[in-house]
């Protein structure tokens, strides 16, 4: 069987949905037995994503999201003769020269609607019928797959949940007490920090994170309560300041944009407690990272997160302020309380395994290109 991989969006991006086709691909080298990979990567990526003996790279010319992609990437397809298409970013061409299998990471863009611009919907637009058109799709949570059924219609028996995973080199590290790391330009000290990882946009709830975090600075002001965003400038981005500046949190508050990979690690060890506020994630793959690093954490009682977290972490209505302010403070102060989370952390974060997700999404392409199971050469 020959397996497509479109990955060209890998190109663009280093996140995300890149990410998620990046860590397929690694552990998928291993477990293809006699069949073949064929990597579908843009011209303008010039390094292969994987190699191996049963990896071929094909250099496409089409780009992701383009608005000619619709004819001009089938087009690019057909030499490459495969059995099965596998489309990581929601969308599979509606002419197609074999069966199709899709992800779908989640529907934001159907809950907050106001999170596109003009060409984003267009692309975003073509999700229903081309989850309706694929042979297969692939939900990377059962929030997901419940929201897949809700607002695609698409029955749940069409549907299989594939879980993502942290990447490896997440995991705890021992960190002296009071080290101190520089990142991206600011200094920051190990266990002194609440810890924030993500773009900064409203769907990602630092609104409600900001007024909890004032609420314990005027309730305990000695506490030296701090916060660490690790992420970039979003959309909408604009009234997150304002509040920040409204409740005068300027220093209190440190903004690192987005870490290099093994300070981002560092962050997660070191972090006092890391918090997941958010309003909606299909996944949310921050959560697992932190856990997997050991760092106590509380997430938002939301789409996937409680799925995720498990009993790893603590769970709180999302735009509850004072029940935020609330765990913050006691966790704060409660170092039995953060080392069981951190303890448990790690154990949550094993149950996820790329490995294990590879091998699903492989017998995924078997059962829909009509192949058995493919033995080793």
């Amino acid at each position: 069987m020959r397996i497509g991989i479109d990955a060209r969006l890998n190109a663009y991006r280093q996140g995300g949905i890149a990410q998620y086709t990046q860590q397929l691909l690694k552990h998928m080298v291993g477990q293809l037995g006699s069949d073949r990979l064929v990597v579908l990567q843009h011209r303008r990526q010039a390094q292969p994503l994987v190699n191996g003996a049963h990896v071929r790279r094909a250099r496409l010319l089409t780009p992701p999201h383009n608005r000619f992609e619709a004819v001009a990437l089938p087009l690019e397809l057909l030499p490459q003769r495969l059995n099965i298409l596998h489309c990581p970013d929601f969308v599979a061409p509606r002419i197609r020269p074999c069966p199709a299998v899709v992800t779908i990471h989640d529907l934001a863009f159907l809950r907050f609607p106001e999170i596109l611009d003009a060409d984003a919907k267009r692309y975003y637009s073509q999700v229903r019928a081309s989850a309706h058109a694929a042979q297969a799709v692939i939900a990377v949570s059962q929030s997901t797959c419940n929201d897949i059924v809700e607002l695609l219609d698409l029955p749940a028996e069409r549907i299989d949940v594939v879980y993502e995973a942290a990447a490896p080199h997440f995991r705890p590290l021992q960190i002296a007490p009071n080290a101190e790391r520089i990142i991206n330009g600011v200094p920051v000290r190990a266990n002194t920090f609440l810890l924030f990882v993500s773009t900064i946009e409203p769907r990602k709830n630092l609104a409600t994170l900001l007024r909890a975090l004032h609420l314990c600075r005027e309730r305990h002001p000695a506490a030296g309560y701090r916060l660490v965003i690790a992420g970039v400038r979003g959309w909408l981005d604009g009234p997150i300041f304002d509040l920040m500046r409204d409740l005068g949190l300027g220093e209190a508050v440190d903004l690192l944009g987005w870490p290099a990979p093994e300070d981002l690690v560092w962050l997660y060890a070191a972090c006092r407690i890391y918090l997941n506020p958010s309003l909606y994630e299909g996944f949310g793959l921050p959560v697992l990272e932190a856990l997997a690093c050991g760092a106590p954490t509380v997430v938002a009682d939301t789409s996937s997160l409680p799925e995720v977290a498990g009993e790893a972490a603590r769970c709180v209505p999302a735009l509850d302020v004072a029940a935020w302010a609330e765990v913050i403070s006691q966790l704060w102060d409660d170092a039995d309380a953060r080392q069981q989370l951190a303890e448990r952390g790690p154990r949550q974060a094993a149950r996820f395994s790329w490995e294990q997700a590879a091998h699903e999404t492989l017998a995924i392409y078997r059962r829909v290109g009509g192949f058995s199971p493919a033995k080793p050469d």
